[in-house]
């Protein structure tokens, strides 16, 4: 039986994992005295709160507050975590918290984003919290900040929208908005079969982190043969998660993700935010975009900032980090994030030290591998281009000939394309979900249900910044479909001299022709005309796809060639589309499944950002 381990969850999202109690000695050796409370909510709920105040402490210190679901600290911590001891050297009183309904806290956890007139919700627990701690917990000068990556950034973004006046710093980080639209739980509403099975599971099956059970170590086969969301439920969930029976009977974008969005309540932005996303982030990488988006639509103090980098889920936070999959481009890019963005930020706005944060949004641009500051986005200078998709399986920036002909290939869901290499291992926690979004695309180039088109080597560099969209022409012989757009930095095939003189048994991953995935993407065709109202395509008939392709900052290097992928199945990271249209795809039977002609015809195109 292979069972998804959760242990190194929390310390890969920088927060510190429950252990048990250490021993008086060991903790008298712990660079913060330890205590354990119950905070109390307006409803009367008291949530599990533990306080890590830092034993030379020398005058009052501002409060770092983490809201988690994943559990906290069980006792003493032996030693200050390599991912916040640039914090630490500042001196806080780290506050870490069980969210609702979790570990020891009261209540019930549901998952929900959705704010209350009167509470309780995420925002007024939050609210509650920080009201509490700035007058019990002594030594504390009055100022809290908020962080955390993934589920704790969505906790450190929803006081945002009520916040509490001692609040003056927050750093969401791979936050989410929208439960349907993008991030953990739908891709565009195609859903996310096997990180719902596994995440939703994990946080709704008990109060602790839940481990949920395969009986292969191939999880592809595994969901080929468990079927739809439904079946699954049935057969292996059994009712463990209200979210999960919430999301099978709410498969379209309706007021139940609507009334979710928390980001609506947002106005004037009034406390400084640093909001942190990855363009490789194989989570969340929209949310954190969504949020500082909102808030500059009102921030006439520029409170609001972004950081962005090279990075998968949460490895900003780990220093040392210099790596994109296999591809090491040799620049310490977390420790630059942790020491010189992240530090300063809290710094300034909790102890009132050093210089105000500057760059509306600071990346880390891949390819060329260096730190840009921006103090507009988008970029005046990105223009729109057009990069076309030919019939002959070239790219081009000049506009096919009026009747160029399509390409076909013919998608079946009884063998769909997976979405990394086979097997494919639980989502934790093995290395291999990390990095999947950068992973070599050649696995899948041999297979006859994906269109590649690849264009001339590039002779000068192309920097592509900004919002990057895919426009189809597309048709498929169903009444349903799922298009999946890859935009792929093919490196040359002499990237690199390779050692033939390397001791016998050193292997490293080949990175000449390297595949790189830069933006990748799914839409599904029932929602093209109305995203809450679903409807039937109409066979055969051509028709336009947009597929966002979310905002990225890449360097395609001189020589390198330009690739798009064009596939209709994701699996399982993607629910498989039936390809006839059926009510509600998460319900879908055996017999719904069919075979489907895919044509991809002239006209289609990606529009790039470039900088010229």
């Amino acid at each position: 039986m292979i069972r998804t381990t959760f242990a190194a969850l929390a310390l890969a999202l920088a927060i510190p994992a429950a252990t048990p109690a250490q021993t008086s000695s060991a903790a008298a050796q712990s660079p913060f005295t330890f205590e354990e409370v119950m905070v109390p909510m307006r409803d009367g709920a008291k949530l599990q709160t533990v306080i890590l105040r830092p034993r030379d402490a020398k005058g009052p210190l501002p409060i770092l507050f983490q809201r988690t679901p994943y559990g906290v600290p069980g006792g003493p911590l032996a030693a200050v975590p390599k991912g916040w001891e640039a914090l630490a050297k500042d001196g806080y009183i780290f506050v870490f918290q069980s969210m609702r309904g979790r570990f020891k806290s009261e209540g019930v956890f549901t998952l929900s984003t959705a704010l209350s007139d009167t509470g309780p919700d995420e925002a007024t627990d939050a609210y509650d919290s920080i009201d509490w701690l700035v007058k019990n917990v002594r030594g504390n000068n009055g100022r809290v900040g908020m962080w955390g990556i993934s589920y704790p950034g969505f906790a450190a973004a929803i006081p945002l929208a009520k916040p509490h006046p001692a609040l003056k710093a927050t750093s969401p980080q791979a936050a989410w908005i929208d439960y349907w639209q993008n991030d953990d739980l739908h891709r565009w509403g195609a859903a996310r079969l096997s990180y719902i099975t596994d995440w939703v599971y994990l946080l709704q099956a008990d109060k602790t982190n839940a481990e949920f059970t395969y009986d292969t170590i191939d999880t592809y086969d595994f969901f080929l043969r468990a079927g739809s969301l439904a079946d699954i439920e049935q057969r292996y969930i059994k009712g463990k998660s209200a979210l999960i029976r919430d999301l099978i009977e709410h498969p379209d974008h309706d007021d139940f993700y609507r009334r979710q969005r928390w980001s609506d309540a947002l106005g004037k932005t009034s406390v400084p935010t640093l909001n942190v996303a990855g363009y490789w982030d194989q989570e969340d990488p929209w949310g954190s975009w969504q949020i500082f988006a909102k808030q500059r639509q009102n921030d006439p103090d520029n409170l609001s900032q972004l950081v962005v980098g090279p990075w998968a889920h949460g490895t900003w936070s780990r220093p040392g980090e210099h790596e994109l999959g296999p591809i090491d481009y040799k620049v310490d890019s977390s420790t630059r994030f942790v020491e010189k963005m992240q530090a300063p930020f809290f710094r300034y706005w909790l102890h009132g030290k050093g210089a105000r944060p500057v760059g509306l949004v600071n990346s880390f641009q891949s390819g060329s591998w260096v730190w840009r500051r921006y103090d507009q986005w988008p970029l005046a200078a990105a223009k729109p281009t057009a990069l076309y998709l030919r019939a002959d399986g070239s790219l081009s920036f000049s506009a096919p000939a009026t009747g160029e002909a399509c390409r076909t290939y013919v998608s079946d869901p009884a063998n769909p394309v997976p979405f990394r290499a086979r097997p494919i291992s639980p989502t934790y926690p093995r290395p291999e979900w990390r990095w999947w979004e950068a992973a070599d695309q050649r696995f899948v180039g041999g297979r006859p249900d994906v269109l590649s088109y690849v264009s001339a080597p590039l002779d000068a560099d192309l920097t592509v910044t900004g919002a990057v969209l895919a426009e189809l022409q597309a048709a498929t012989s169903g009444t349903d479909s799922d298009f999946v757009v890859k935009l792929i930095d093919v490196f040359p095939d002499d990237h690199e001299k390779l050692d033939n003189n390397a001791p016998l048994g050193t292997y490293t991953t080949q990175i000449n022709g390297y595949q790189l995935p830069i933006a990748m993407e799914v839409r599904r065709g029932r929602y093209l005309a109305d995203d809450a109202k679903p409807a039937p395509l109409v066979p055969n008939q051509v028709t336009r796809w947009e597929v966002p392709l979310r905002d990225h900052d890449h360097v395609f290097k001189k020589g390198h060639r330009l690739m798009v992928q064009v596939q209709s199945s994701w699996f399982p990271v993607i629910d498989r589309n039936p390809q006839s249209f059926v009510p509600n795809i998460a319900k879908a039977k055996p017999e719904d499944y069919v075979r489907a002609e895919q044509k991809i015809c002239a006209g289609s195109k990606l529009m790039l950002p470039v900088v010229r």
